[in-house]
């Protein structure tokens, strides 16, 4: 194996010592399960002088970069990213001059960018992004005419840009150079690099002017400028160069001084996006020249986001005119009025965002034509209702109409979102009940009703929604109890049914089991463990207490009315053979030998099929009923609950001691059945 021309051992997580004679005499397995020490850069490897390809990356390496890799003459290709090397990056790797590809991105390499690394003249990408390099852009640097890709962002690199940046960079398409510390203005002579693609030159401290010569670019496809210390003379002069760049896709500009306004993220390509975020004290009277005088230019735009802004007025109906919208947000605004129904123009709308206005009114009803709608946020501002319209589209995934004036009733139509992930209608003026079509929308997460007036139950059936992570019905008229269903929300996160008029247990399994008494506070009457300071159930409770005094019955009044029953008996028995009739005529003493007989038919009938109008009392033992017999006479009858064990035979026994006696206020006994 001296004639080792590749050795890839990317994403192994390697520790220990590779050793070469290993490498030599066997094969690369074998070496790595011999490695026992953590160890730097494999230093053996720069003994295979013939190596062509070097990939190490997204390993354990420690350590610095061995100077002896200038013994890899034949190196072409070298990987060393995702690694925790540091030190510098060593001079002598200018003497790999077949050097192609360089990724040392992800490391924790320091120091300057060596001078030397311009005798790399086959170089053609170079990666060093994600490290913590200083000092400035070696000017030899930019004399590669192969170069195709260069990424030094996320460094600490400082000073100017050399003066002949892109004179020699021919085959330029990617220059990252984000996140560091550079300054200066950008120079002119950029603009050489016609073949660049992307230019990100963000998060610097470079100052000026953007050069007009930008516009040479034109393949370029995005532009980011974005926070630096650019200054500009005016709106349109600094748009000039933009007419250019048909390609553009992405355009950024943050922290622009512009006529004493401060732009923080302008990103206008004609033809694709227009960004002005935060702060921008741009009128909207500015805001409608632009939609005016550029809407041919701007016809083709994708992207309009005009959010975080002092813009005042309303939306111009020259909106209607950019029919690739996609994105169209204008949050955080000072605007009023309605939205006007030319919006409803924008047939490719995917993303409205209009939340934190003065917006008023009902929303539009032709909203339904805009079938790609996707996200909706219209909240914090002041619509008063929704078309019923509105309802039809069931693509949305996301809507928030939050913190407005909406009146009325959720509709049963709700349900037909059967794709909706996030409903907010919290803080507004709704009431009615819940609609239980809500139910079928299998992937809700998030729905919140908190902050209405609506009222009635919560739907048991809210316990299918089985995606549910977020569920707010604070601050509203509920009532009824929580159901029990909701303990299969395994997803459930967040739940808050506070300040309602809710009744009865709270549940306490599933996710119930982690949230706390904030979630249950102020409702009408609501129980269950202390933690949720509410009262305990009495379920239980009651239900032990009511067994008290059944036993306490059977245990003492039952047996002393027994004993009551069998005095009286023993004394009607005596009195009774003491005014026996001479003839010896002794009477039956079987309840049933002279009783009348009467079915239960008949008595069914007597009583009109014991009809609660024919009742005349309840008790412990059973309840009694008027009735009158087919033969007119009228009865009482008492009907016994049948699971008093042994209450029939006492009462015969009773009934045998009443039929003897006579008094004006006892009624006479006619029959026991």
């Amino acid at each position: 194996m001296s004639s080792l021309q590749l050795i890839n051992l990317r994403a192994n997580s390697l520790s220990g010592n590779l050793q070469v004679d290993m490498i030599m005499n066997s094969n690369i397995p074998s070496a790595l399960e011999t490695t026992d020490s953590q160890e730097a850069f494999p230093k053996e490897i720069c003994a295979l002088t013939k190596l062509k390809e070097l990939y190490l990356g997204k390993n354990n390496l420690t350590g610095q970069i061995p100077d002896d890799i200038a013994r890899l003459v034949s190196l072409e290709k070298l990987g060393l990213e995702g690694n925790r090397l540091n030190g510098h990056i060593p001079q002598q790797i200018g003497n790999c001059t077949y050097l192609m590809e360089i990724h040392m991105q992800n490391n924790n390499l320091t120091g300057a960018i060596p001078n030397e690394i311009g005798n790399l003249h086959a170089l053609q990408e170079l990666d060093l992004a994600f490290n913590n390099i200083t000092g400035s852009i070696p000017s030899t640097f930019f004399n590669f005419s192969l170069l195709r890709k260069v990424n030094m962002a996320y460094n600490h690199l400082s000073r100017h840009l050399p003066s002949n940046t892109g004179f020699r960079l021919p085959n330029l398409e990617d220059l990252y150079l984000e996140r560091n510390e550079l300054s200066g203005p950008i120079p002119d002579s950029i603009s050489n690099a016609s073949k660049l693609i992307v230019l990100d030159l963000s998060s610097n401290s470079f100052s000026g002017t953007i050069p007009d010569s930008l516009g040479n670019l034109r393949n370029l496809q995005k532009l980011n400028l974005a926070e630096n210390l650019l200054t500009s003379r005016s709106l349109h002069s600094e748009l000039s160069f933009l007419s250019s760049l048909s390609k553009v896709q992405e355009f950024s500009l943050f922290k622009v001084q512009w006529k004493s306004h401060w732009v923080v993220g302008f990103r206008f390509p004609l033809g694709i996006y227009l960004n002005l975020l935060k702060n921008c004290m741009l009128l909207i009277a500015e805001l409608q020249e632009i939609f005016l005088e550029e809407s041919a230019n701007l016809s083709n735009m994708i992207g309009l986001i005009l959010q975080q802004n002092e813009l005042t007025g309303a939306i111009p109906s020259e909106i209607g005119r950019l029919k690739h919208l996609q994105d169209f947000s204008l949050a955080s605004n000072k605007l009023r009025g309605h939205i006007p129904d030319e919006i409803c123009h924008l047939e490719r709308l995917s993303y409205l965002y209009l939340l934190e206005n003065g917006f008023s009114g009902s929303l539009p009803a032709c909203l339904s034509n805009i079938t790609s709608l996707r996200e909706l946020y219209l909240g914090s501002n002041r619509f008063t209702s929704i078309p019923s319209s509105f309802w039809s589209l069931k693509d949305l995934l996301q809507i928030n109409l939050s913190f407005n004036s909406l009146t009325g009733t959720l509709p049963l139509e709700i349900g037909n979102l059967k794709v909706v992930t996030i409903i907010d209608f919290s803080s507004n003026q709704l009431s009615g009940d819940i609609p239980t079509s809500i139910t079928g929308l299998q992937n809700l997460a998030h729905f919140s009703l908190s902050d209405n007036r609506m009222q009635g139950p919560i739907p048991s059936s809210f316990g299918d929604l089985v995606s549910l992570e977020f569920l707010d019905l604070s601050s509203n008229n509920l009532s009824g109890a929580i159901p029990k269903s909701l303990e299969k929300l395994v997803h459930l996160k967040t739940f808050n049914v506070s300040f309602n008029r809710l009744q009865g247990e709270i549940p306490d399994r599933g996710s119930f089991a982690n949230f706390s008494s904030r979630s249950f506070m102020d409702n009408e009457a609501l129980c269950g463990p202390i933690r949720m300071q509410v009262p305990p159930c009495k379920s239980i409770n009651i239900h032990r207490k009511s067994k008290r005094p059944h036993e306490f019955g059977i245990r003492y009044i039952v047996p002393a009315i027994a004993s009551i029953i069998l005095v009286i008996v023993f004394t009607v028995i005596i009195f009774r053979r003491s005014h026996k009739r001479k003839q010896g005529t002794q009477e039956d003493s079987s309840p049933t030998a002279t009783w009348r007989k009467i079915s239960r038919h008949e008595l069914y009938r007597a009583t009109e099929g014991f009809n609660e109008t024919n009742l005349l009392g309840t008790g412990s033992c059973g309840s009694v009923y008027r009735g009158t017999l087919s033969d007119g006479l009228c009865i009482a009858v008492k009907v016994f609950h049948l699971e008093l064990e042994g209450e029939l035979m006492r009462f015969d026994s009773e009934c045998e001691v009443l039929r003897m006696l006579r008094h004006r206020n006892l009624v006479k006994i006619i029959s026991s059945c």
